[in-house]
């Protein structure tokens, strides 16, 4: 370990967190990088292919090998190629991406396994012979033609997992990448890292394996979380760049097993809690919604809350302020689609997308809508296909600019259902496959028709423009968001806005387990819901201030306490 004489805390504790991923890196031991909020994960990630290009270049390039990184997102994916100034040795890709590069040339293969995934063997039905289709992967929308067989993105990792079963793919896979590192680990999917254990890690063959990432800052429902294997060595990386002092405790006194060292111990911050405890009025029912405050309520509690912030110094401009909602009791109210967001007994079917209509509306129909007017035509029929030639002629132009005028229109003046008809008439955009099943479902359906019928019929009644505001904000495109929405990003002042209206999250209960134990079988529910309010609360470079809308128990209030500290609990005031 070299000397650091000039180096701040955060510094210090990074160098030796690098230190030891260094050394297991000329060692080939696999290693497992665990860095919390803040720590600089992506930074670690970057000097260790650095460090590879540096001392294996040349011998990868003899070899035709690569180090394969998988990532997350594009975006990080992106980030990564540009920080190795897209080193011909480094193969940075999704993991869909990844897995189909390494499946894709199989196909005789990909024939013989694709019946045995559930959905499939339905719709290959139809098909006695597939044994001349091509099978490919596109835009991850499931489709059969006359001779080719598009696959889902839920496809591809079930496949490829089938695929490590063989040694002679196995061996390939290691002879390509020998090396392989996993950006955001804990949200890779958990069957693809259980066959990375148990035909890699368990044997002792395959690549070298590096995860960097978090399993604190595991917040989305397929992903592994932690991972343990005895044959990985555990490196915390116990730094913490993006937030002040006051921050940091309170952070580590949540997080007491891996606690972290700020960049500068002199600067001070602000943390406040703020509860709605001794309002007296009647609160709302329902499994979802019980304890918290009316809307009207609670959209009081958030205007007093600015105001009395702004007070103190905050600066609530969308430069420097983000307000982060774990709950759905005041946002579509705020956000202009309170409509739409009452048509949904769940907020995750449209706040998630799991509505096939609101995911079609958001990944498709919008990114066409969008790119259209600021004229990026490119990106627009890529948003449609990149499989189709959709404009052969001046008369296909012709109709896809008068189509795309009405389509324009309708958006602003018409009903979501005008908006489904226009498109199901000219296929510009085509409604993607589980809308338009839905559509068939609907035609067909007698006079009595299902729950999911008519929570359809009167989602069609809804102002199409209300979509509009409900993909800015699912797009960070408003001062709110939904912390799902953020991870990994930061913000000078964040105000953190905690209720109920989410089917699997509850964190006043997520504060009394974790003041009087985690009853049986409900850890899973404990560590999401913990997981989401870890997330949240390390976004701030310099003041975080929470609203709890939901009521709260002594037990809650004791477990606030301990983590921020007593003196920074307050009750609001709120009257009606």
């Amino acid at each position: 370990m070299p000397d650091t004489p000039n180096l701040n805390p955060a510094e210090i504790a990074a160098q030796e967190s690098i230190s030891q991923m260094i050394h297991c890196i000329t060692q080939r031991n696999s290693f497992i990088l665990e860095a919390g909020a803040g720590a600089g994960k992506t930074y670690s990630l970057i000097r260790a292919l650095r460090f590879l290009i540096e001392t294996k270049e040349r011998e990868l390039l003899r070899r035709n090998q690569k180090i394969a990184c998988i990532t997350y997102t594009n975006v990080a994916r992106d980030e990564i190629e540009a920080r190795t100034d897209r080193n011909p040795v480094v193969l940075s890709a999704t993991i869909h991406a990844f897995c189909w590069s390494l499946i894709k040339d199989f196909q005789p293969a990909l024939r013989c396994m694709l019946p045995q995934i559930g959905r499939w063997a339905e719709r290959l039905v139809e098909h006695d012979d597939i044994s001349r289709f091509s099978i490919e992967y596109d835009l991850g929308y499931p489709k059969i033609n006359e001779s080719e067989i598009l696959l889902a993105h839920d496809d591809i990792l079930p496949l490829t997992v089938m695929f490590m079963s063989y040694p002679k793919f196995r061996a390939i896979v290691t002879n390509r990448y020998p090396i392989l590192f996993i950006d955001e680990y804990q949200d890779t999917d958990s069957a693809f890292v259980e066959a990375l254990k148990r035909h890699f890690l368990d044997t002792g063959e395959g690549p070298f394996i590096g995860f960097f990432g978090d399993h604190w800052q595991k917040i989305y429902g397929n992903g592994c979380g932690k991972i343990e294997h005895e044959a990985l060595t555990v490196i915390e990386k116990r730094a913490n760049f993006r937030s002040v002092r006051t921050v940091v405790e309170c952070l580590n006194r949540m997080r007491t097993e891996l606690t972290q060292e700020v960049s500068d111990p002199e600067e001070e911050g602000f943390v406040s809690i703020f509860h709605t405890n001794d309002w007296v009025g009647e609160r709302r029912t329902g499994a979802h919604w019980a304890g918290d405050l009316p809307v009207e309520e609670a959209h009081s509690a958030l205007s007093i809350i600015k105001t009395r912030l702004s007070e103190q110094g905050w600066d609530f401009s969308p430069d420097n302020s983000k307000i982060l909602m774990l709950t759905h009791n005041v946002l579509a109210e705020e956000q202009g689609y309170k409509n739409l967001a009452a048509v949904f007994s769940r907020t995750e079917s449209y706040i998630k997308k799991e509505d096939p209509y609101i995911a079609y509306f958001a990944e498709i129909l919008e990114p066409v809508c969008k790119a259209y007017e600021n004229r990026r035509f490119g990106e627009m029929f890529a948003a449609v296909s990149t499989r189709t030639s959709v404009i052969r002629s001046h008369a296909d132009k012709a109709q896809w600019i008068e189509n795309m005028a009405t389509l324009l229109r309708l958006r602003e003046t018409g009903t979501i259902g005008s908006v489904i008809e226009q498109v199901k008439n000219t296929r510009r955009p085509r409604l993607s496959t589980r809308a338009e099943s839905k559509e068939r479902e609907l035609e067909a359906a007698t006079e009595e028709i299902s729950d999911s019928l008519e929570r359809l019929q009167r989602l069609k009644n809804v102002y199409y423009k209300e979509v509009i505001a409900l993909t800015n904000f699912i797009e960070e495109k408003t001062p709110f968001a939904t912390n799902h929405g953020v991870k990994g990003a930061e913000f000078e002042n964040v105000l953190l806005v905690i209720g109920r209206g989410w089917s699997q999250y509850n964190f006043g209960q997520m504060l009394e387990w974790a003041g009087n134990g985690i009853p049986s079988g409900k850890h899973d529910s404990f560590v999401r819901n913990r997981n989401l309010f870890y997330v949240a609360c390390s976004r701030p470079q310099k003041r975080l201030a929470i609203l709890f809308t939901q009521k709260l128990s002594n037990t809650a209030l004791s477990t606030l306490g301990e983590w921020f500290g007593e003196s920074r609990i307050h009750n609001l005031d709120i009257y009606y």
